[in-house]
């Protein structure tokens, strides 16, 4: 099982994309946006899967400086992948 919690730690990303997404989980509606994101409501691992991808993309597309970027889509998507991983069950902890 991948640790996904891990794995959004070591994103490194600009800051205002991660306080605005992070801003943004409160009013994170799973059966609303997600749809929007990902089309369907997958189980919560399988969406954060599709969701890294989707960041992933976005993420290439802001560094090129493409003019298709869309700031705001990346910042929806970073609010359902903050929101998904939290929804993820907590691997145990090693003694």
């Amino acid at each position: 099982m991948t640790d996904f919690r891990a794995l959004l730690e070591t994103l490194k990303r600009p800051r205002m994309l991660i306080r605005a997404a992070r801003c943004g989980v409160l009013d994170y509606r799973r059966d609303r946006d997600l749809k929007r994101l990902v089309d369907s409501t997958p189980s919560p691992e399988r969406a954060v899967t599709r969701l890294l991808a989707e960041e992933e993309r976005l993420e290439d597309i802001r560094v090129s400086g493409e003019a298709s970027y869309s700031v705001a889509r990346h910042i929806e998507v970073l609010i359902a992948l903050i929101a998904e991983v939290r929804l993820l069950p907590r691997a145990p902890k090693a003694i």
